[in-house]
Formats: C-alpha cells, structure tokens, sequence
C-alpha cells in the first residue's frame, strides 16, 4: 500500500494522446513515432534537454491544428469524426510529453528542473486551452445527447461518456471569466506543484552521516554495505551515510541500537520540507489549498474534495471519510495495547523513557520477536533483490501464463536499469518491463510504475511498455544486494501496477489499464500483495547458498503479519484522513504545522507515532493533483483487494487457475471501459464487503458495514 503511481501527466490525460505511431512522422527526433523492435520503443538514446522545449512547443502547435481541423468540421457532430478524431490527435506531442515527464521523476538535474518551471505551467495552459475549447465541448456534447449514442457499442460510449465529464469537470461549462481565472489557477498550481517536488528532492539528498563502526551497531551487514556505498558516491572516505529515503531510513530506525541515532534519522526524514529554508513547502501548500478551493468554488462545489470526487467510485467525500473512520477506530485500539507492551520491554530493559516515533520501530521488532518468535532480520539472507524480481515473475507466470525474459537490444535511460520482454502463454509478446531500480541524485524517492506507451488497438495492435522504479541502494559491486521485507511488499505492489498495464485488452489509449478511476487504479496493484507471502512464492526465495526461505520461518513470517497492521494502518489512514480535511477546507488560508497537529489531536493520533506522509512532504496530493482528496484511495481498494483474494482462498488454491483467468478477464483486462464497480460485480459475483479486510488485519468489525463499491455510479 501507500506507494506512488505516475502513469502519465494531467496534461496528456486530458489530452487523450498516449498513443505511439502517427501517420507522418515528425523530422524531430523526440516527436517521431518511435522505432526498433517490438513494435517501436523509447528513444532515450536521442534525448537531450536542448530538445525538448522546441519538441514541446511544435506537438502543441500540431495538436492544435489537428483540434482546429475538428472543430471546423462542418459535418454534424459524429462519434467518428469528433471523439475519435480527437482521440486520434495529439500521438506526437504525447510521446515528447511522457519522455518529459520521465526525465522529471528520474533526471532531474538543475538544469531540467529550470525547465520544467517554465515547461509545467505551459503544460497546465495547453490543457485549458482543450478543456475551455468551447466549439469542441459542443461536438463532444452533440454527440453525447445523440441517438447515435444507442447504436454505439459500450466501450465506445463509454469513451464519448470519458471525454464529455472530463470536459464537464474541468470548466467547459463556465462563463468567459471564469474559465480565465480556471485557466490562470491552474498554471500557478502547476508551478507550485513542481516547486513542491524539486523542494522534496532537495532535501532526501541530504543522508545521515555516521563516522564511527560503532555507530553502526544492530545494522544487518547489507545494511552496512548500503550505507559504505552511499557514502563513496557523496566522495565521503571512511565513513557511512544513510540516504534520505525511505527504503534506507526505515530500516535504519528499525535497527539501530543507538537511541540517539534513531532520534537524528528520524528527524532528518520527517522534516523534509518542513526545515524554514530555501526548500521549505509550507508556504507552498497554504497557497495550493487556497487556490484548489477558489477553482472549486468556481465549478460550483462546497470544497476540492466534493470536486475531486465526482468521478470516483465514493463519489462522495462523506462515503471516503466513513471507511476510513471505520478502519481506524479498531487499528488505533489495537496500536495502543502494543504500545503498553512495547513500554513495558522499555521499563524492564530501565530505558527511563517513553516511547518515542523513533522508538516504535525499533521497540516493535523486538516485541514481534517475543510474541511470536520472530525477527525480521531472519529474513533478510532469502530478500536478495534479483530472487525478489524472479519471484514476482514466476507467480505472473503461474497466475496468468506471463514469461518474462531478459533483452539488450533496447535503449536505457541509465545503465541501472534492465529491460524484458514479456510473452504470452501462447509465445506471442504482450509487452516491454522496464526496471530502475536504484536511488541517485535527481530521482524522486519513492516507488512507483510508469506507463511509457499505453495499449490499444485504434492504431494497430500496439503493445504496451511499462516500467517499475524504487530507491534502493547499491550494495558492493559483484555481491547481490538485500532488501527488506516492506521493499518486498512494494515491489510486488508496484508490479501489480504493471501487470495491470501489461494486460490491458481494450480499442482505445484513453481507456487503457491502468487509466481508471482513482480508487479503483490502486485495487490491481494492492492485490499482487497477496500472492508475496504464500508459500509457493516464499519456497522460492533462497539464501546465497541456495538455500531455501524454511518452512518454519515461512509459518512465522504468516503468523506475524497482523502484527503490523495496526501500525501500517495508523500511520496510513492518518495521512489519508489528514489529506480529506485539508481538502474540505472551503476559502480560510492553511497553517500547515498549526492544522496537522490539531487535525491528529482531534483524530487521537498516538503520540508514539506520526503519519506516514507529514503535510510539508506529502508528494502525493501537493506534487501534483493525482492523489489530491485521493490519498483514501489505497483504503478503498484494500477493502476490493482483500474481498478478491477472499474468492482465491475460499477455493482452496492461491492459484486457482479459474480464478487467475477471470480476473485478468474481468479486471486487469478492461481499464476503463466499464464502470468499475461493475467489473468488480464481474469478478466477484457481487458487491464487494469490509469484513475480508477487517478480518485479514485482525480487527473485528464494529458494525454491520455497507460495502463502499455500492456507492459507485458515473
């Protein structure tokens, strides 16, 4: 859970141009449809920051044109010759545009970033200029309230459906005026949001720097090796660095001995943004949230989230806020019995202190380690990085007839990264996995997917090529690398991610997997979760001897896992809910500090811990708009991926080939092209229900409970 997923930018979103071949090829090589094998690929070899502005500007200049020539069009409106033409348009302003975005997340060197403040709310303009285009919103709206619409066939209405509340939600309906203040909001908004990110990335450069082995006291020999590795590339000689990311810092708190240590690490995480210097976001999220609630107003809604919302599955922020709340009253009842315990390993060690947010972790390792026999540093010999990979693609393989094989005939960003061509049961390719799966200076922390080409079938059989990326560290050249059991959890996550876009089976781009409604999007990736912890997966994951994860320590890791939801959830659902308020706001300027500490107080957020995503460095909803009043959206899928995995145990077989066929059939497979509260229904059988989820992590429901996809409609 709680991972980031960037699939495109707003501005191609609304654009509707993921598609990757064009008729007449640009001379430019950034805007050319892209060539090679496996039906074209990712020029990365030919990009250069010098082309991107001059790419930038003629794809726009071209889709203008081609929105131009729709718009002039003096046939009456028509499914073919308005949202299919529209469809059609913008393919090469929408491969410049992805490799933009690319280089945002992953080589952001100072001088892109001066770039993309000037880029971003270029981008932000372009995307009003097609929304407020109003001769274009009436041939959208003529065909929408056509008869033609009864004769279309359901993806296609749905399509015609997708771009008329698009335009709908982002201001087509307004006056003049209106659509100029909409127009100048979004263009600030699109900077302050770059402002964000580039101020986010500022600060994780920063590391713990440790200059003594003693120091180092508790940490797993990988854990050492990772932190003597990351001190050579800041040029330090005899000294380790912790990096300031999460995959680096969490494991750092979780096991070092030295209490002061933990202390100075966990502060050096949890004020990012937040430190009254140059990188300093608050001042950014006061006058983002203002700016969010002026343009709501405008489109006629209470606050941003009740804007937000309109094309979800909750619909409602009422409905969002509900299910959250009956998460976290049996999660923080819980989380406080462990802390009793947890103070009480503190007291009879004659610690003399309180447990501390620096303490938790730590404190909870050992208590795990009493209860049930477990340490998580047992496993630590069987999460080599590379046997991780490997088993994600064995249980892709067994559930869905995927095989992925390794290739080096394609262009890479970074010599990091490693690429695979991914075939079908019947031999025939289904698409391109690309890995990054390193940290370095200019990369956003984090883990996350990127779809780099969108399937579809409106151009030809077009593949889809998708890419996961985390932050992990170097380990010593030529030994394999260890990560931990959370960064196990995330890779499956993210894959899951991948696999969604991998085995999208739909006409059109805008409607492709993993392009969904955003609390649906996160219910494929939760549910790969599932499939890590099983035995069969488990079995596969060896030491350096090759040998196998024991059967005795597969029982623990099983038997252990609920011990964490209580914290997991916590420190989630704080976040999440904390973001649901700052977005019901309606007008009265933010205190961030001030709004963060009374929003918690009044939640009775334990003091022992902090929200997993503080305000001043939630990339998530100030980044961008993605997850904005959205950060709900990995409860609501958990609440869908755990009713889905239910049908695989209640068959008696995680793998149940029946199973496997109907979900890629009725969920991976369909992206947009149905109301996903009905896909569910396809899958499921019905209505999806709360109790798998509050059984699966320990916590009995309090009331009979309304299961949140009920609420769904479009």
């Amino acid at each position: 859970m709680h991972k980031v997923l960037t699939v495109c930018a707003t501005a191609l979103a609304l654009l509707g141009a993921p598609a990757a071949q064009c008729a007449s090829p640009p001379a430019h090589p950034l805007l050319a449809e892209w060539a090679g094998p496996y039906g074209g690929v990712p020029p990365f070899d030919k990009v250069r920051l010098a082309l991107f502005k001059p790419a930038i500007e003629a794809g726009m200049a071209q889709q203008r044109r081609e929105i131009a020539a729709i718009c002039n069009n003096p046939a009456p409106p028509t499914f073919d010759n308005t949202v299919l033409a529209i469809e059609r348009s913008g393919r090469a302003l929408g491969r410049v545009s992805r490799l933009f975005w690319l280089w945002s997340g992953s080589l952001s060197t100072p001088p892109f970033q001066r770039l993309e403040r000037e880029l971003g709310p270029r981008f932000a303009a372009f995307g009003d200029e097609f929304n407020q285009n109003v001769a274009l919103f009436r041939r959208v709206e003529a065909v929408y309230r056509s008869p033609e619409m009864a004769t279309l066939n359901p993806e296609q209405q749905r399509l015609v459906w997708s771009y008329y509340t698009g335009f709908v939600k982002h201001g087509a309906t307004l006056d003049a005026a209106q659509k100029k203040r909409v127009a100048a909001i979004n263009q600030r908004l699109a900077l302050l949001g770059t402002q964000f990110s580039q101020n986010m990335m500022a600060d994780e450069e920063r590391a713990l720097v440790i200059t003594s082995a003693a120091e180092l006291a508790g940490l797993s020999p990988a854990e050492i090796d990772a932190a003597a590795a990351h001190a050579k590339t800041m040029k330090l000689r005899g000294q380790w660095a912790i990096a300031n990311t999460r995959s680096s810092m969490e494991p750092f708190i979780t096991h070092a001995t030295r209490r002061d240590l933990r202390e100075k690490g966990w502060r050096l995480w949890i004020m990012r943004g937040d430190n009254g210097d140059a990188h300093d976001n608050n001042r950014i999220v006061t006058e983002t949230l203002l700016l969010r609630a002026e343009r709501s107003r405008l489109m006629s809604f209470p606050s941003y989230a009740h804007w937000q919302l309109t094309d979800s599955m909750a619909g409602d922020p009422q409905k969002a806020m509900d299910l959250m709340l009956q998460v976290w009253r049996p999660a923080v009842q819980r989380l406080r019995e462990q802390v009793a315990q947890m103070q009480a390993l503190v007291d009879a060690e004659r610690g003399g202190f309180k447990i501390q947010p620096w303490d938790f972790r730590y404190y909870a390792e050992k208590l795990r380690a009493a209860s049930y026999n477990f340490d998580s540093a047992e496993l630590t010999p069987y999460l080599q990085l590379d046997n991780i990979r490997e088993a994600m693609f064995w249980a892709a393989g067994r559930l869905y007839g995927l095989r992925f094989e390794r290739i080096t005939d394609v262009p890479v960003f970074h010599p990091d990264m490693s690429t695979y061509k991914v075939l079908g049961a019947d031999g025939q390719l289904v698409g391109l996995w690309y890995f990054d799966p390193y940290a370095r200076a200019g990369k956003s922390s984090g883990a996350w997917m990127n779809s780099y080409r969108l399937q579809q079938r409106l151009a030809g059989d077009i593949t889809p090529i998708v890419s996961n990326n985390s932050n992990f560290t170097h380990g010593k050249p030529g030994e394999p690398e260890f990560i931990s059991w959370d960064d196990a959890v995330t890779m499956f996550h993210e894959f899951g991610h991948a696999l969604h876009g991998l085995m999208s089976n739909v006409t059109y781009p805008s409607l492709a997997s993993p392009n969904t409604l955003s609390d649906f999007g996160e219910f494929p990736s939760q549910l790969n979760e599932h499939w890590l912890p099983t035995p069969e997966v488990l079995s596969r994951l060896v030491d350096t001897a090759g040998r196998p994860l024991p059967p005795e320590l597969v029982a623990k890791v099983r038997r252990a896992k609920v011990f964490d939801e209580p914290f997991a959830a916590t420190e989630f659902l704080a976040s999440a809910i904390v973001d649901m308020k700052l977005h019901l706001i309606s007008g009265t300027p933010v205190d961030p500090r001030a709004f963060e500490k009374a929003a918690l107080a009044e939640l009775g957020m334990p003091p022992e811990i902090v929200m997993r995503h503080r305000i001043p460095q939630f990339g998530h909803i100030f980044s961008s708009e993605n997850y904005a009043a959205g950060y709900y959206n990995y409860q609501w899928a958990a609440v869908l991926e755990h009713d889905a995995f239910a049908a695989f145990t209640e068959a008696g077989d995680v793998f149940d080939p029946a199973w496997a066929k109907r979900l890629r059939d009725t969920i991976y497979a369909v992206g947009n092209t149905i109301d996903p509260a009905q896909a569910f229904r396809n899958f499921r059988g019905r209505d999806p229900q709360v109790e798998a989820l509050l059984r699966a992590n320990g916590f009995l429901p309090t009331a009979a409970p309304a299961a949140p996809a009920s609420a769904a409609g479009n």
